[in-house]
């Protein structure tokens, strides 16, 4: 090899790490700045106390209390005016639920804003459920149903110019995750059978959980440490390579929402974390998908655990959230 050939080594290395990062970290991106309305944090952490406490545990052999978990849902959903659509989960014989508002026209690429309702549970520690086998699951995920049911109230005051369906999932978590038995799994299927055109899908999985102190975010390896923030204070815009362009405009647009800083990711799913929720059932189904997260176990120590409750989240960050979904909403199709 020539000496010419072994200098450009190192150059060629460089170009393909920078274009690695600009992949990976979706660097200068411009806020699109828009007024979202406020949100109510107290009303979310309402939803959150009554589905973590009063219908403690929501795991899928608790079939009553995700049974009202889903009536919940649904009623606070038709307080919206919208048009709600129950679709059937069936189980070994069980029927569980997915609830589902529909806002703006009918006809047209749609967004689709999910978030499941159900809570991990162990049925293998015994028949009768404690803290130490059934989290309450206040981030995991009653966070991401109260940010569903707020955006359901902003939708019926401001109605999008899109169809936008809101959809409550069931069986997302253990032992159902990663199977045909998840209630985005149905839907997503569904929606391929039916022929219906997706712009994108967000999933809100956890983002409640927040923290300003040192060393309180990780990450799935170690060289994204150089990459992204040491602190847990932000939102993620998760999703892969093929996403590129949607995750650029969603990360402008929630950043422009509210002074919440967000960061995002196209990765693999190779890379742990990247489709731990209900979006990669619609990758499955050929829809782009994203999840909008707090990142989980990757900051939240409280993850599956006894003390996932409603008094650790941060729900005026939370608000914030909602605002920056809800301004994704008010977008023409792209």
């Amino acid at each position: 090899m020539s000496l010419r050939k072994i200098l450009l080594i190192p150059s060629a290395l460089c170009v393909v790490f920078a274009l690695g990062l600009f992949l990976i970290t979706q660097p200068a991106v411009t806020p699109i700045r828009s007024q979202s309305p406020p949100v109510d944090a107290q009303r979310l952490q309402a939803h959150v106390k009554y589905l973590s406490v009063d219908l403690y545990p929501r795991s899928f052999e608790q079939f009553q209390h995700l049974e009202a978990a889903a009536r919940y849902i649904q009623d606070e959903l038709a307080a919206t005016g919208a048009h709600i659509e129950v679709q059937e989960v069936v189980v070994q014989e069980a029927k569980y639920k997915n609830i589902i508002a529909y806002f703006g026209p009918k006809t047209g690429k749609c967004l689709v804003i999910g978030a499941h309702y159900d809570s991990h549970g162990d049925a293998r520690q015994g028949a009768q459920p404690t803290l130490a086998s059934h989290t309450p699951g206040a981030d995991d995920n009653a966070s991401g149903v109260a940010g569903l049911l707020e955006l359901a109230r902003l939708l019926a005051r401001m109605p999008p110019s899109r169809p936008v369906e809101l959809v409550a999932y069931t069986l997302e978590e253990p032992p159902h995750f990663r199977s045909e038995h998840m209630g985005s799994h149905w839907h997503a299927r569904r929606m391929r059978e039916r022929g219906q055109e997706v712009e994108y899908m967000l999933s809100l999985e956890m983002i409640g959980y927040f923290s300003d102190q040192l060393a309180s975010q990780h990450y799935p390896l170690a060289a994204l440490n150089y990459l992204y923030p040491e602190r847990g204070n932000f939102i993620a815009v998760v999703g892969k390579f093929s996403d590129f362009g949607i995750t650029r405009h969603i990360k402008a647009t929630m950043a422009g929402a509210s002074d919440l800083p967000v960061h995002s990711i196209n990765a693999p799913p190779l890379l742990e974390g990247i489709d731990f929720s209900d979006h990669r059932n619609y990758w499955h189904a050929g829809y782009p998908a994203l999840m909008i997260t707090d990142t989980s176990f990757m900051r939240n120590p409280h993850y599956h655990q006894a003390q996932d409750t409603f008094e650790k989240l941060d729900y005026l960050r939370m608000a914030k959230v909602v605002q920056g979904v809800f301004a994704l909403t008010q977008q023409a199709a792209q």
